[in-house]
C-alpha cells in the first residue's frame, strides 16, 4: 500500500524551465545562442542571440550580431539588429550600431544609438487589413505608436 522508496532514492529532479543563463565578464564566445530563459551577457559574443525571454547586455558586455527576444536591457555594446517583442531599454552609456524593432522603446539620455528605429505592435492579420484604411492620413502616412525617451 505504501511506497518503500525514500525521497533520496528518487533520482529524478525537476529541471526549472526558464532558468537564467550568464556569460560572465572575461568570457569570449563565437556562435549563436538560443535560450528559452533569461540571458545575461557580461562578456563578448560574436554571434546571434535568439531568446524567448529577457536579454540583458551588461555594461561590460559586447555583442557582434543580431539580438532577438521578448524584452531587452542594453547597457553595453551591440553591433547588429535588435528585435524585441515588448520593451527595449537602451541604458546610459550603451552603444548600439544597428536597427531596432520593438513595440516599446526607452532610451536614456547618455545612450548612443546609430540606426533606424521601427516601432511595431503585433496584431492579428484580420485587424491589419481593416485598420489600414481607417488609419491612413491624407499625407500618406499611418498613425504609429509614440516613442518614450527618458
Amino acid at each position: 500500500m505504501f511506497n518503500n522508496k525514500s525521497k533520496s532514492d528518487n533520482s529524478e529532479s525537476p529541471v526549472p524551465s526558464g532558468s537564467a543563463s550568464l556569460i560572465g565578464s572575461g568570457t569570449s564566445m563565437k556562435g549563436d545562442i538560443t535560450s528559452s530563459g533569461d540571458l545575461r551577457i557580461d562578456g563578448t559574443l560574436v554571434g546571434n542571440i535568439i531568446c524567448s525571454a529577457k536579454v540583458i547586455i551588461g555594461a561590460g558586455g559586447v555583442v557582434e550580431g543580431d539580438v532577438s527576444g521578448q524584452q531587452a536591457d542594453i547597457m553595453g555594446k551591440v553591433s547588429g539588429t535588435i528585435k524585441v517583442k515588448e520593451l527595449l531599454q537602451l541604458k546610459s552609456n550603451c552603444h548600439v550600431n544597428g536597427n531596432l524593432y520593438s513595440a516599446k522603446l526607452q532610451i536614456e539620455p547618455a545612450a548612443t544609438f546609430n540606426g533606424q528605429c521601427h516601432m511595431t505592435q503585433e496584431e492579428p492579420k484580420s485587424l491589419n487589413s481593416n485598420k489600414q484604411g481607417s488609419d491612413a492620413r491624407k499625407d500618406g502616412f499611418q498613425k504609429t505608436p509614440s516613442l518614450a525617451i527618458s
